[in-house]
């Protein structure tokens, strides 16, 4: 198990000062959408974007377009924009090969007079082992921070949306500590290039890669003594990359500093065991613990039964194995409400949520999906709300009370289905897995 250090150090850790008129949280996809774009409409010195991708259709043309246009009416605006390179440079999961992101921003940047950087990330030399997970849009002082990556769904561009956490900090100390981490550690390696630009082969700068990915996991945000405090309302940023990484430690220290109550979001229910051991003794301690998970059917990789299937529909009924035998072995603080299990479903629409409440003390901001690929593979961040004085608790009752409105509380676990009831071909392919074991195999990756 990673090493915790004592419950005192997480009260005590270096932050950026903070006051509620520096923090909002935003509703919805929707007004993430109109609040990013009018950021960049009025940028005057920096726009420095980290998102898994940035999509080549409606809202990420608006989103293109705003950042080109920033740009043209200030030329000497700083803009940096972050992706991953393998997802920049292949089509969506599930789907049939199309152009790539990649070609699109090329294309973009020779039908401009103006230069907007767009960086791959390299975070390992396959996508399946890494990616860049880092998340943060920083435009001038102002931080908004989302899991959110930037297309139609994620800003509810058309009729549907996928729904995350969207929070804004006007704090010019996190947000240059973000930007210089960005810029100094990533934009300026050797192993990461312009995708507005050729690149070279993945294969070519392998070696690079593997560089990149160790100085990565030794890298932290710096944040200057002389502007942070050791108490009061604050926020601390941190990255992590690797097992039992600084973050990875943050996460199971809240977990076990928890002494009232801890609320849980995850798109994907697929905690690491380390996690796993950190809510039942949570919940031995008397902690009242919810944990709020999308329906298998608000799962972005989710297919209906009445469209054509693919292998990567089988993951939200993996994901719903999972919660069914966590909540069997539970069942007993089920009914007597310590333990609160809450599916979110809106129609059509598809759940994204990370983070943690605990004890009306700290906020967790993150785009960690806390999982075992979170937690060993991918670059994650996350930005740690300190409030000992309760501050900002009706921002959290807003923002839980808005995620909660679509949620249904399962008070037994029948109440989830069984392999038994799955489509035909669905419950074929968890049987053969889970016979030959590649069903452990794939929580680990995915």
């Amino acid at each position: 198990m990673a090493f915790l250090l004592p419950h005192t150090a997480l009260e005590h850790l270096p932050r950026f000062a903070l006051t509620t008129g520096e923090f909002d949280c935003l509703p919805s996809a929707a007004d993430f959408r109109h609040t990013l774009l009018k950021a960049l409409n009025a940028a005057q010195q920096r726009i420095y974007i980290a998102a898994l991708y940035l999509e080549q259709d409606e809202a990420g043309q608006e989103v293109l377009a705003a950042i080109y246009a920033a740009k043209q009416r200030n030329p000497a605006l700083d803009v940096r924009i972050l992706v991953d390179w393998h997802r920049a440079q292949r089509g969506r999961i599930g789907e049939h090969s199309v152009a790539c992101n990649a070609a699109w921003y090329r294309e973009q940047a020779s039908q401009h007079a103006v230069e907007v950087p767009i960086y791959g990330v390299p975070t390992q030399t396959r996508e399946l082992f890494g990616v860049l997970h880092l998340k943060g849009f920083i435009i001038d002082e102002l931080v908004i921070y989302s899991g959110a990556s930037l297309n139609n769904v994620y800003l509810h561009k058309q009729d549907k949306y996928r729904f995350d956490r969207y929070h804004l900090i006007r704090n010019p100390a996190l947000a240059d500590c973000m930007a210089s981490f960005m810029l100094q550690n990533i934009c300026n390696d050797e192993a990461v290039f312009r995708l507005d630009k050729p690149v070279p082969s993945t294969r070519s700068i392998r070696k690079e890669i593997r560089a990149f990915r160790s100085r990565l996991e030794s890298t932290h945000y710096h944040l200057p003594r002389q502007q942070t405090v050791q108490q009061g309302m604050g926020i601390t940023p941190i990255v992590g990359l690797g097992k039992g990484n600084p973050l990875n430690r943050l996460i199971l220290q809240l977990l076990g500093h928890a002494q009232h109550r801890l609320v849980i979001c995850t798109p994907y229910f697929n905690f690491p065991m380390a996690v796993l051991r950190a809510i039942n003794r949570a919940l031995r301690r008397g902690v009242e613990v919810t944990i709020i998970v999308g329906d298998k059917t608000a799962n972005d990789f989710f297919i209906p039964e009445t469209e054509p299937f693919k292998l990567i529909a089988a993951l939200p009924y993996l994901y719903e194995m999972n919660l069914r035998r966590f909540a069997k072995r539970r069942q007993a603080q089920i009914e007597n409400g310590k333990l609160n299990l809450c599916l979110w479903k809106d129609g059509d629409n598809s759940y994204h949520l990370k983070g943690m409440w605990c004890d009306a003390q700290h906020i967790l901001l993150t785009g960690n999906n806390m999982n075992p690929r979170a937690f060993r593979l991918d670059l994650e961040n996350a930005l740690l709300i300190h409030d000992p004085e309760q501050g900002l608790q009706s921002h959290s009752h807003a923002e839980q009370q808005n995620i909660l409105r679509h949620t249904t509380r399962i008070s037994h676990y029948r109440q989830l289905e069984s392999v038994r009831s799955y489509p035909l071909k669905v419950r074929t392919i968890l049987t053969r897995l889970s016979r030959v074991r590649i069903d452990r195999m794939l929580n680990l990756m995915l």
